[in-house]
């Protein structure tokens, strides 16, 4: 039997509807960890059939830190006005504003870093793992990895969000199995009083 106080902290935790709550814990034998994982995965797969839709509508976020010597501006899209005006998705670009804030990304996803830019970062990598003596025919996956965990740090969609184990992309995945709609961050910019460059994230793809 699904516990009403379970559904409430499933969907407190996700922000998922009622309904999916209640599915996603059915699906896990009333295990809340599970029916998180269960709800992950719905979401990526609603995502992904989604992705190709045109988002036009959305918002505008602002995020001043105190003391206004950091502030972010941040468009998020949706596909209908409606949608662009619930909570939900107001909050969401909101929380994305304040991430971009704290962590400063250079872009909003993988697909936007300049090809010339992930060429120099394997070159390093490589001349790295040579210089520490790793052997020659493990080269080639060190310097992978080193780039994966690289655009961890400068894209946006791929940064753990806050102190959680989900990656932004994930959360923005959720949002769309839950309103129904694609979303996409189309770009950011970051500014702090006494910083020269600007550094904004590109449209994504």
């Amino acid at each position: 039997m699904i516990r009403p106080e379970d559904v409430k902290r499933l969907r407190e935790q996700t922000g998922a509807g009622i309904m999916d709550c209640k599915r996603a814990l059915e699906e896990s034998s009333g295990d809340v960890e599970q029916a998180v994982a269960w709800l992950r995965e719905k979401g990526l797969s609603t995502a992904a059939k989604k992705a190709g839709r045109e988002a036009r509508e959305g918002v505008i976020s602002s995020y001043i830190h105190h003391g206004a010597r950091l502030g972010v501006l941040l468009e998020l899209n949706c596909e209908t006005d409606f949608v662009a005006r619930t909570d939900d998705f107001q909050q969401l670009a909101r929380e994305l504003a304040m991430q971009v804030a704290g962590l400063a990304p250079t872009w909003v996803s993988r697909e936007d870093v300049p090809g010339e830019v992930l060429a120099e970062q394997r070159q390093q990598f490589a001349a790295e793992a040579e210089r520490d003596g790793r052997p020659a025919d493990r080269v080639a996956e060190i310097v992978e990895g080193k780039l994966n965990k690289w655009l961890e740090s400068v894209c946006l969609l791929e940064m753990p969000f806050r102190d959680t184990e989900k990656r932004v992309s994930d959360l923005i995945s959720e949002k769309i199995a839950l309103l129904g709609e694609n979303i996409r961050v189309a770009r950011f910019a970051r500014m702090a009083v006494g910083e020269t460059a600007e550094r904004d994230g590109q449209e994504a793809a």
